[in-house]
């Protein structure tokens, strides 16, 4: 089991290091790349059958007790996290063998992956708050790196920006670990879930200020409102695949730390919730108005990516009701949420890049008559309606739950912001569809990139299609998905498992109130 819990970072190093060593077998070192996302994918879902009802798996690096050692913790919400990275890695590495030129293959695209791959399962299932900011910067080492490999004039600029925000928000985390260190005398979630509660009365004006760090730096990583800005500049300018695993993955690790830190651990705060939910509402409109007005295709994704954010943090503002039940189903379809939209998002941006195969450009008005391409027209329009929240595709029961659990709290002002918002990502859906495939080709559209030899388009297509296939099983047969993520919200709503499971020295708690871990270690 020990073995199990270090796997999804060990994998991908492993995988990284391998593919640096044979850096001139440039087929071995990306088939090297492809197998490695695949073991990836299998330690997922074996971590998810680990943690499946509901027990948390814990390991204490180098047998340190917590909290006084590096801890790493798997319950649900991790292990669902960490399978769906592997089943975004294996998608995105398979697409790149077409989608990825030599000359950026041989710059270290395939380690630079795998390494970002290490750093956002790292951040899953890291049980101390500082080992989380080293797994952000891990991603942001290896992501700034793959938006700036090819060092196009348009690449650069947008890397720029990005490392630029992402040092500041570092800077902003350092500052909360700081802070919270020298109050807390710990960093150890399940310890601070303990401690924090109890220091509201002495010391909450630090407390206070300690959560609106951590909320400033975690809304960079996951570009909520007004903290979203560098995002359409940088996702936007690198290959679909990079561009695609940025889109699947790496905003939903900001929004995974806002839910694990502020259910564990700053949940006792007065009015937190409700300031959430305000910017949830605030995310989506922002997002959605800024697609409306795009004709460029990665844009008009890019700035649905921070419209789709609000939907996820909406679940966990709707904690501000005093309902058990609202708070349950609010944070269950947040969390399917995540899961349904890190599918879609990845799959719409490697069609992009597919677009910009065969129109020879991302922007709208330079594309038309690719309906003779009837897949992909298909397979645009899966996750599109999606996106949309259309029946019977995953979106519609992601946004359900939501729109439900908004009415049943009496949270009528979001529950409306939220409607528009799907409503407008319609509209914006349907403009690509129409400039892109509908109308015709204009007599200006620039020349298509070379034909696609068969190797290539089976990259390209196989995983578009699979990652189709998956919205539509989900939306399907939605019960497995909606039970897992029910029992997540259940376990975050209650972490006495966790807390328990962690196993905290008894040295760190001696004074404390035991009330909280009372329950036995599943």
């Amino acid at each position: 089991m020990k073995l199990l819990l270090v796997a999804p970072i060990l994998i991908p190093l492993l995988t990284a290091g391998v593919t640096v060593a044979f850096w001139r077998a440039a087929r071995f070192r990306a088939w090297c790349g492809v197998v490695g996302a695949a073991a990836l994918l299998a330690a997922g879902g074996l971590l998810l059958a680990a943690t499946a009802g509901g027990q948390v798996r814990t390991v204490q690096i180098g047998n340190w007790p917590a909290p006084f050692g590096i801890t790493l913790a798997v319950d649900l919400f991790s292990a669902l996290m960490v399978l769906i990275t592997g089943i975004i890695g294996l998608m995105v590495a398979v697409y790149s063998l077409a989608d990825v030129d030599i000359p950026r293959q041989r710059y270290g695209y395939f380690p630079l992956f795998h390494i970002l791959l290490a750093g956002v399962c790292g951040a899953f299932i890291t049980g101390d708050i500082f080992n989380l900011y080293v797994w952000f910067e891990v991603m942001l080492m290896a992501s700034f790196l793959l938006l700036a490999l090819g060092s196009e004039r348009a690449q650069l600029e947008g890397a720029f920006k990005y490392v630029t925000i992402n040092l500041i928000s570092s800077m902003v985390f350092l500052t909360g670990v700081g802070i919270l260190y020298g109050t807390a005398h710990t960093l150890n979630l399940a310890d601070l879930a303990l401690r924090v509660p109890e220091m509201m009365d002495r010391h909450g004006h630090l407390v206070r200020a300690c959560a609106m760090l951590f909320g400033v730096c975690f809304g960079l990583k996951a570009a909520v409102f007004p903290l979203f800005f560098w995002l359409p500049a940088s996702y936007a300018t690198p290959p679909a695949a990079v561009s695609a695993v940025f889109a699947g993955l790496l905003t939903k690790v900001g929004v995974y730390a806002l839910i694990r830190v502020f259910t564990l651990v700053f949940g006792s705060i007065p009015g937190i919730y409700a300031l959430i939910l305000v910017v949830a509402g605030l995310t989506m409109l922002v997002g959605v108005l800024g697609a409306v007005a795009q004709f460029e295709m990665r844009r008009i994704l890019s700035f649905h990516i921070i419209s789709q954010i609000g939907y996820m943090i909406m679940g966990l503002g709707l904690l501000v009701s005093s309902d058990p039940g609202v708070r349950t189903l609010g944070l269950t379809a947040g969390i399917f949420y995540i899961i349904h939209h890190i599918i879609v998002k990845t799959n719409l941006f490697l069609v992009s890049g597919t677009v910009r195969q065969l129109g020879g450009t991302y922007d709208l008005r330079s594309l038309g008559g690719l309906v003779r391409a009837p897949l992909l027209s298909a397979l645009f329009l899966i996750p599109a309606l999606s996106l949309a929240g259309i029946p019977p595709l995953s979106g519609f029961w992601a946004k359900l739950g939501l729109i439900e659990a908004g009415f049943l709290g009496g949270q009528n002002t979001i529950v409306i912001v939220a409607l528009l918002t799907s409503l407008l990502t319609l509209v914006s859906m349907m403009k690509i569809w129409n400039e892109v495939f509908w109308k015709p080709a204009p007599q200006d559209a620039p020349e298509p990139a070379e034909p696609m030899a068969p190797g290539q388009w089976a990259a390209r297509f196989i995983p578009i299609a699979l990652l189709a296939g998956l919205t539509v099983l989900i939306g399907l047969f939605p019960a497995p998905l909606l039970t897992l993520a029910g029992r997540a919200a259940d376990r975050l709503l209650n972490p006495a498992a966790y807390i328990s499971a962690v196993n905290l020295h008894e040295a760190a708690v001696a004074g404390l109130s035991t009330t909280q871990i009372s329950e036995d270690k599943p």
